[in-house]
C-alpha cells in the first residue's frame, strides 16, 4: 500500500506527513495528487506560518514513486502522461505555497522523495540519511518538471552525478553540495527540525513570504521591473515593521500580527 498524505496542524505550524512507513513512504498517482491538494489547501490558510514536511517511521523521508504500481499506472502512454502530470502538480504546489517549508529528513530520501525535498525552502537531515536518484537502473528519466527544482538548487554537476552514477550519498556529502542546510544527530533531528520551523514561524509572516518570493524571483535571472523593486519596500508600511522596531527598542521579543 502506498503512503497516505496527512496534514496535521498545531497553529501556527502545519506538518505534511508522507505516511506509509512499511514501504518507505512511497507515493502512487493518487498519493501525488493528495500531496498537491494538501499544499493547495494550506496555501489558503493565513494562520499557518510555516510547514514541516516529513515521512513516518524514522527509516525514510520518502523513496519516491511506488514502482509496484507502475504496471497499472505508468505503462501505456496516456497513463504515463497522467502520472507525470500528478508528480508535476505536487511539485508545483509545494513550490507555489507562500508559507516557508522545511523538509525534516530521516533515513532514505531518493527519487521522488528527493524531488519533494528539493521543492522545500530548507532541508535538514539526520547523520545517517542517504540521498540519491538511481532511476537509471529502472530505465527511467526524470521529466523537466522533476529536474528543474534539483538543477536550480544544486546546479548541473551534482544532479548529473546523482543521475548518472546512481549512487546514494550520505548526509555530509549532501550538505557539501547544498542539498541539505543542516545535519543533526539522528535521535534529535526531528526535535531540532521543529525548533527551526518554530523559529521561522515566530518571524514576521509577511516578511517571510516576501523573502521567499524575492529569492525565487531572482533565480529567474530576468530584469526586475520598477513595480517589483517597489514591492520590496512595502514592508516599511506594515504594522509588523512598526512592532519589530518597537520591540527592538524595548529589548523584547516582537509579537507579529501579519499586518
Amino acid at each position: 500500500m502506498s503512503a497516505a498524505v496527512r496534514v496535521e496542524i498545531d497553529e501556527p505550524i502545519a506538518t505534511v506527513r508522507l505516511d506509509g512507513p512499511e514501504r518507505h513512504n512511497v507515493l502512487d498517482a493518487a498519493g501525488w495528487r493528495s500531496l498537491a491538494e494538501a499544499f493547495q489547501r494550506l496555501a489558503e490558510r493565513p494562520e499557518v506560518l510555516a510547514i514541516a514536511v516529513r515521512g513516518t517511521g524514522g527509516r525514510a523521508f520518502s523513496a519516491g514513486s511506488d514502482i509496484a504500481a507502475f504496471e497499472d499506472q505508468r505503462s501505456i502512454p496516456d497513463d504515463v502522461r497522467t502520472y507525470s502530470r500528478a508528480i508535476a502538480g505536487a511539485l508545483n504546489a509545494i513550490q507555489a505555497c507562500p508559507h516557508p517549508t522545511v523538509a525534516i529528513i530521516e533515513g532514505l530520501c531518493v527519487g521522488g522523495g528527493l524531488e519533494i525535498a528539493a521543492c522545500c525552502d530548507l532541508r535538514v537531515c539526520g547523520e545517517a540519511s542517504r540521498f540519491g536518484a538511481p532511476i537509471g537502473r529502472l530505465g527511467l528519466t526524470m521529466s523537466y518538471d522533476e529536474l528543474e527544482p534539483l538543477v536550480r538548487l544544486l546546479g548541473a554537476g551534482p544532479v548529473l552525478e546523482l543521475l548518472l552514477s546512481g549512487e546514494l550519498i550520505g548526509a555530509e556529502r549532501a550538505r557539501m553540495v547544498g542539498l541539505v542546510n543542516r545535519v543533526w544527530p539522528d535521535a534529535s533531528v526531528v526535535e531540532h527540525g521543529y525548533g527551526l520551523v518554530a523559529r521561522i514561524a515566530a518571524g514576521a509572516p509577511l516578511v517571510n513570504r516576501w523573502h521567499k518570493k524575492f529569492v525565487r524571483r531572482l533565480l529567474e535571472r530576468r530584469t526586475l521591473t520598477d513595480r517589483e523593486r517597489e514591492e520590496a519596500l512595502l514592508a516599511f508600511d506594515t504594522e509588523d515593521y512598526r512592532e519589530g522596531r518597537r520591540a527592538f527598542m524595548e529589548k523584547r521579543d516582537p509579537k507579529f500580527s501579519g499586518e
